[in-house]
């Protein structure tokens, strides 16, 4: 159905991904290895802005493609811990891409509407229409991850019967490959990205924000 591109940052479908051994900062250079002098870093950082540049420019490209064709719809979800970086990163891939051409929708807490449906419904009504770019800032993917460290959000919800724990959370994820598997035949392939960040680098964000 899909294939996916090779990449370094691809995540392997035979389980050996794990979060604790996975980078939490982009490679360095050859350049920057061998010195930490602050003009390197600077072009470094100049070339990075030219390729992302470059990059921004042919995702346009391809999306008018798509909007030509009118047949595929991609849906991007950004997944990251606070300060993740998921805001900025999508300002800076999608701000050069025709806005006509994408959807960007952030999903936090639900609102009174969206807990009288079923976990999946505030996303699926929103997915992308073909030729467009679905972008999603945060995703049902909450349904697994904070509601489950978090029983108050649960209760919110008004299932319908008392579920039990690891049944309700194997359901879901059921739900969500289902879904996803439903999506993809349907010519929207999810494309998942997950900023990785230390506990440091978040800490430093924060306090940025705070300053």
């Amino acid at each position: 159905m899909w294939t996916p591109v090779e990449s370094p940052y691809l995540v392997p479908y035979d389980g050996s991904f794990e979060v604790a051994k996975s980078p939490t900062a982009p490679p360095t250079s050859e350049r920057g290895r061998k010195s930490d002098q602050k003009g390197d870093n600077r072009r470094d950082k100049k070339a990075d802005k030219r390729s992302l540049a470059e990059l921004v420019e042919k995702l346009d490209d391809l999306q008018r493609a798509l909007w030509a064709d009118d047949r595929i719809a991609p849906l991007c979800i950004f997944q990251a811990m606070d300060a993740g970086g998921k805001d900025g990163t999508i300002r800076a891939v999608f701000t050069g891409v025709d806005p006509a051409g994408v959807d960007v929708h952030y999903f936090k807490q639900p609102s009174p509407e969206e807990l009288d449906h079923d976990f999946l419904w505030r996303t699926t009504r929103l997915l992308p229409s073909r030729g467009r770019i679905g972008v999603f800032n945060r995703s049902y993917y909450e349904e697994v991850l904070v509601v489950r460290v978090h029983p108050e959000l649960l209760e919110r919800q008004r299932l319908p019967w008392p579920p039990s724990d690891e049944r309700l959370w194997e359901e879901r994820f059921a739900s969500i490959r289902d879904h996803e598997l439903h999506l993809a035949r349907n010519g929207v392939p999810v494309l998942k990205f997950w900023l990785n960040v230390s506990r440091e680098e978040q800490r430093r964000r924060f306090l940025a924000r705070l300053d």
